[in-house]
């Protein structure tokens, strides 16, 4: 009777499985994705030359906000500036003379212009979609 119940027990634990399995994948399927994408992970820029960094979201959200932040080493990232469909956006002051992003929600990028880079410059920049998905650069901006 001991290995009638096990197999018993085996079987229902897998049809279980099964079945949590189908109900996952299909509603996953249904599941509204909200994402950032940095596809270019290190850039290199001579200085005094212009920069662009890539940021592409995925959302459904008809009216988002995006940002972009910078971390220096050991320290929090620091807001630079935000942007969205409906209004020109907030810049913080200290970035307002050399970095720009212009919102295109068509093509689903927010793209970050810096102009004359600086060696200062180098940092870990970071976008995100409102309210929390972020991804990264992870190598520094590097003097050539």
């Amino acid at each position: 009777h001991l290995s009638l119940s096990v197999h018993l027990f085996i079987y229902l634990y897998t049809l279980l499985l099964y079945v949590v399995k189908i109900y996952l994948s299909f509603f996953s399927g249904c599941r509204a994705e909200e994402n950032v994408k940095q596809p270019t992970e290190e850039v290199m820029v001579v200085e005094g030359q212009p920069a662009t960094l890539t940021c592409l979201f995925d959302t459904t959200d008809p009216s988002p906000y995006l940002f972009w932040y910078k971390q220096l080493a050991n320290v929090n990232p620091m807001f630079m500036l935000r942007r969205d469909k409906f209004s020109p956006g907030e810049t913080n002051t200290e970035f307002k003379e050399r970095f720009d992003a212009r919102l295109n929600f068509t093509a689903k990028s927010v793209p970050l212009t810096i102009q004359r880079v600086q060696l200062s410059d180098s940092a870990v920049y970071y976008c995100a979609l409102r309210p929390t998905v972020t991804t990264g650069y992870t190598a520094p901006l590097q003097k050539l």
